[in-house]
């Protein structure tokens, strides 16, 4: 056939998206067990078991979060209840509580949070954030003596302070009562605070952990509210406020977080809030106008004039992709005021105003993202980009660019390299500032403790972080994190890492399963959109469309199915190969009425096969006097062993380890050189036919 790729990858000159592919074991009993018992699709059942579900409690508690019983925070903060008692006291003696917030979208909405909460409940309450441009992240001691000097007797941080030890040790000097809520890293030392929320003191074991600042504001508003008798009313606007926060802050969807979510995007659509109402009209969210183009394409497929439909629910894309972007906007290049007075205002037209100016503010903030990528991936073309496997970090300051935009073009560089990048730029000739993004085996902020002689100010965590330096330590912070990355990262490290859940047949896509994947819905961090892939479709009609889209229709021999797809952003890669394995997320297409589900490709790779029509190779043996059965997959290249007890040895081509297990989750890498695990194999080959085959 024409238009079949040679047998040789190499000799392709179709430039592809660089990915690994790191594809689950199937585990096809389990799945189908798990199927059976909730009425999923195997598919989706080999997505749970991908997710560490094991048995059907798991699964039910998974698929129905509010079926289980959590525990008091009071139980699991320790400081929560002294953190109460000094807000009552405050609230009781009308003292003046102030409120130091952070200008991303979690401080903000954290911010907005107990501004409401704390003027629900009668308290005297102001607030102030930190300038991004003049002073950086976090309380300071300016503001807090201009507290002190505005009669303050309570200060209360939000997503920020765990690491203030100097201007809290100077409002404790000043006699003011401090509260730290902070979700950020533990350092060292402890800042000497009156009572101290943060997640990370807490027991890894609780289902508070993952909080992000806005909710650790949220169960400290709560709390507060139950004990003073007034939460009636209150929680609800405050649950929106928390749900926006947390997906905006990319805060892991397990846990409370996820329970608390799931409910906070079932009521946003319908939201009292003047601010959301005006936020998701201006955004386009619900009415799937032409000015619903979503702020990253990735999160809505083949449909600028589609948009939201279902008015019952959002979906966290509705908020990573279209809500928090405009909120988060006015954090980087605006004044963050301007989204406290959305969401805290009760007045319709102000909050129009608000989302109006959020609106401008975002679009600006878009051009000068292209801009500067534009110009960093020109700079690492003519500088960086032949060395990169020997370097194994990226590290890109120019000057001129707004620092407030960058750590989003960070993101784009890793994406687009597969490295970690720390990015900067020049505040003036002897000050550098800057933001880092890691990969899965990169730890930010380790990197940049170990660089913390040559830095200045630098603060995060495992994938991102913040930083500034004197210009004349740049070369040396280069060589630095280069010798870093390289004792951690491996060279096949350096390709951007995609997850792939299950192997599925075109044919099995379908708007059932679709609706099935709600179940599993709010996805996000650490609960992503499950991904299936299907090897060697045909590619029979593609185009590019708008900013670079690449819009194509795909077509599987056998069962003949064809089924149209978009590749966001991969109009570098146009035209693709006429047949190519594909990986990809279900996305619902709304369009003159009728459904369909479509694909949004996010890997492809050159087929490793010529044809899917010749069915995998099984057998079944006895290896010691045991029963086994073995299966090798062309495509993978991989060779699977199973016994009576489920547990599965799955071996590639080539490689001197293999993973043992009975599912994804418990499965362990085993060295299969060993003569227990070699013999073994070499009884499967030779019961599948292929004695003189190796693994």
């Amino acid at each position: 056939m024409q238009d079949r790729p040679s047998s040789d990858p190499s000799s392709r000159s179709h430039r592809l998206p660089n990915h690994r592919w790191q594809i689950f074991p199937s585990i096809e009993a389990q799945a189908q067990h798990l199927a059976q018992a909730t009425g999923l699709s195997p598919l989706l059942g080999q997505v749970l078991i991908n997710r560490g579900m094991e048995t059907y409690q798991e699964v039910q508690a998974f698929l129905e979060p509010e079926s289980q019983v959590l525990p008091s925070p009071l139980e699991d903060f320790p400081d929560l209840a002294i953190s109460v008692e000094l807000l009552k006291d405050a609230i009781a003696s009308s003292e003046k509580i102030a409120i130091c917030g952070d200008y991303d979208a979690d401080g903000m909405t954290s911010t907005a949070l107990l501004l409401r909460a704390l003027r629900w409940l009668g308290a005297q309450v102001d607030y102030a954030i930190p300038s991004r441009m003049s002073e950086g992240y976090g309380i300071n001691r300016r503001i807090v003596e201009e507290f002190h000097r505005e009669g303050v007797g309570l200060i209360l941080t939000v997503d920020n302070g765990i690491s203030a030890f100097d201007p809290i040790d100077r409002a404790r000097q000043l006699g003011v009562k401090v509260i730290v809520t902070d979700h950020h890293d533990i350092p060292e030392k402890l800042p000497p605070a009156d009572a101290i929320l943060n997640p990370k003191l807490i027991a890894e074991s609780s289902p508070y952990r993952g909080v992000a600042g806005v909710g650790v504001a949220y169960i400290l508003a709560v709390t507060l509210a139950q004990q003073l008798g007034q939460a009636k009313g209150l929680v609800k606007p405050l649950l929106e406020l928390f749900t926006l926060g947390t997906i905006a802050d990319l805060a892991p969807l397990t846990g409370v977080n996820r329970r608390w979510v799931k409910r906070g995007l079932q009521q946003l659509p319908h939201s009292q809030l003047a601010g959301v109402q005006a936020l998701i009209q201006m955004s386009g969210v619900q009415q799937g106008t032409e000015n619903s183009e979503p702020e990253n394409p990735k999160s809505d497929p083949l449909l600028k004039k589609g948009g939201f439909q279902n008015a019952k629910s959002l979906k966290p894309e509705d908020i990573g992709f279209r809500l928090g972007p405009r909120i988060n906007a006015v954090g980087r290049i605006a004044d963050p005021l301007t989204v406290i007075e959305l969401l805290t205002t009760d007045d319709m037209g102000v909050a129009l105003e608000r989302a109006m100016q959020c609106e401008q503010i975002n679009k600006l903030r878009q051009q000068l993202c292209e801009e500067i990528e534009q110009e960093a991936v020109a700079y690492v073309e003519t500088f960086h980009a032949s060395s990169l496997k020997q370097d194994r970090v990226l590290v890109v300051v120019q000057p001129d660019w707004h620092h407030g935009v960058i750590g989003i073009v960070a993101s784009r560089l890793v994406e687009r390299y597969g490295v970690p990048v720390f990015i900067g730029t020049y505040e003036d000739e002897q000050h550098i500032r800057g933001s880092a993004r890691g990969i899965p085996e990169f730890h930010v902020f380790e990197a940049l403790q170990y660089c913390q002689d040559l830095l200045g100010k630098f603060g995060g965590h495992k994938a991102a972080g913040g930083f500034s330096m004197p210009a004349e330590n740049l070369e040396a912070f280069r060589e630095r994190l280069c010798i870093f990355a390289n004792q951690c990262l491996k060279p096949e490290h350096l390709k951007p890492l995609l997850k792939i859940d299950a192997q599925a047949s075109l044919e099995q896509i379908n708007l059932s399963l679709y609706q099935q994947m709600d179940s599993l819905h709010p996805c996000g961090i650490e609960n992503s959109d499950p991904i299936f892939w299907t090897p060697n479709v045909r590619v029979v009609e593609q185009k590019i469309v708008g900013k670079g889209h690449v819009k194509l229709t795909v077509l599987q021999d056998n069962p003949v199915y064809k089924i149209k797809a978009i590749a966001w952003r991969w109009g570098d890669y146009f035209p693709l190969p006429p047949r190519v394995d594909i990986a990809y997320k279900l996305k619902e297409n709304f369009w003159n009425g009728n459904t369909t589900i479509e694909l949004e490709l996010v890997g492809v790779r050159l087929p490793k096969i010529s044809s899917l029509a010749s069915p995998q190779p099984q057998a079944e043996f006895y290896y010691n006097q045991r029963h086994y059965t073995c299966s090798l997959n062309e495509s993978l290249k991989e060779l699977k062993i199973k016994n009576n007890q489920g547990k599965v040895l799955a071996i590639q081509q080539g490689q001197r380890t293999g993973l043992l297990g009975t599912t994804a989750a418990d499965s362990a890498q085993v060295d299969v050189t060993e003569p227990r695990y070699f013999h073994l194999i070499k009884a499967a080959l030779k019961a599948l036919n292929l004695p003189g085959r190796s693994t």
